[in-house]
């Protein structure tokens, strides 16, 4: 069977499965290629150790950037790390790992990732679309079907990692890959939020959703926790009586230099949005869910997620990348998985 055509053992009246029937009309019944389908996933997912969701209430909380980074931390760990982009409406992954313009090329085995380092893979359907401007407008059963396939066809080799960036919400996207992973080989799912509420509700929605399908919460992210970047790096403004903004960048910067030059390593905080009823940890406290840390808004981070490249690798993000790894290294410890970094490294 290829892509959208009808198998050959398929009911009488198959809407095919790429149809917005597909899965749901009377016709799909009992058709024994649901189960065919189940069977390949299995096959295919077996190689894979380790299966972590990426999930968030709200869009704009930075959980493709999270995903994205904590792919790169992964991967300069040496372990195996697949990335699976399965926001269909809005995929930001090939952005975020330097791969627009990719394509994905078709083996044998399967559908190859797109592969930034020898090991660290990506699947996107950012990758197939024939222009990047180019509107995903699907409905539902149509993106399941294309998450089927990624999870069947994608030849990804021995993994230890799979991270799967799924779009806000809880709707087709996610209840998809939790069906088509089966919930009990998914080792959990982070949530990303930011601190205020109008984003804390619909995490605790997300939270939810999780417990009812039967997925682990490997706990909760606050991103966007305060700007923090050094003095030296902003920019400095006078106001005028008639609520005119000038420049005064440059004078200011010399002024320091000359005047207070202990200022030059001091890092500026502020607080960005409303966190005074407790943000994500008291959440987590009162739903009973690990919380794995803050990561404040860090323009340096911004950056590196616009030109796809690690915040690990030099000294820019000085501010996220400390709390990055902090976050990463704490769910290491939770999952046992630190025991598995020494193992590779032995």
């Amino acid at each position: 069977m290829e892509n959208g055509e009808i198998p050959e053992n398929a009911n009488e009246h198959c809407p095919g499965p790429q149809s917005d029937s597909a899965g749901k009309s009377d016709a799909c019944e009992g058709c024994p290629n649901q189960q065919i389908y189940v069977v390949a996933i299995a096959e295919r997912m077996a190689t894979v150790k380790h299966k972590i969701l990426v999930l968030s209430g709200k869009g704009g909380v930075g959980k493709s950037t999270f995903s994205a980074q904590l792919a790169f931390a992964l991967a300069a760990m040496d372990f195996q790390v697949g990335l699976l982009d399965i926001d269909i409406c809005g995929p930001s992954i090939p952005k975020m790992l330097g791969l627009e313009g990719q394509e994905i090329h078709q083996s044998n085995l399967g559908w190859s990732p797109v592969y930034i380092e020898s090991n660290l893979g990506v699947m996107s359907i950012g990758f197939m679309l024939p222009e990047p401007d180019d509107a995903v407008i699907w409905r539902g059963p149509r993106k399941n079907a294309l998450i089927k396939q990624f999870l069947k066809d994608v030849y990804w080799g021995e993994l230890d990692f799979l991270v799967v960036d799924a779009p806000p919400g809880t709707s087709d996207e996610h209840i998809a890959i939790v069906q088509y992973l089966d919930a009990g080989t998914i080792d959990g799912a982070i949530i990303v939020t930011t601190p205020q509420q109008v984003s804390l509700i619909d995490v605790r929605k997300e939270v939810s959703f999780c417990k009812k399908v039967g997925v682990q919460v490997l706990g909760i992210v606050e991103n966007m926790s305060g700007l923090c970047q050094p003095v030296m790096d902003f920019k400095f403004l006078r106001m005028t009586e008639a609520g005119e903004q000038i420049d005064v960048t440059e004078w200011a910067r010399e002024y320091l230099k000359e005047r207070a030059p202990e200022f030059l390593s001091i890092i500026a905080c502020t607080e960005v949005f409303d966190s005074s009823r407790g943000g994500a940890e008291r959440m987590c406290r009162e739903m009973g869910v690990p919380f794995l840390g803050k990561v404040p808004l860090d323009p340096q981070l911004c950056k590196a997620a616009e030109e796809g490249r690690s915040c690990f690798v030099d000294q820019k993000c000085a501010v996220s990348a400390p709390a990055l790894k902090k976050i990463i290294d704490k769910l290491m410890e939770i999952q046992g998985l630190s025991r598995m970094l020494v193992d590779n490294n032995a």
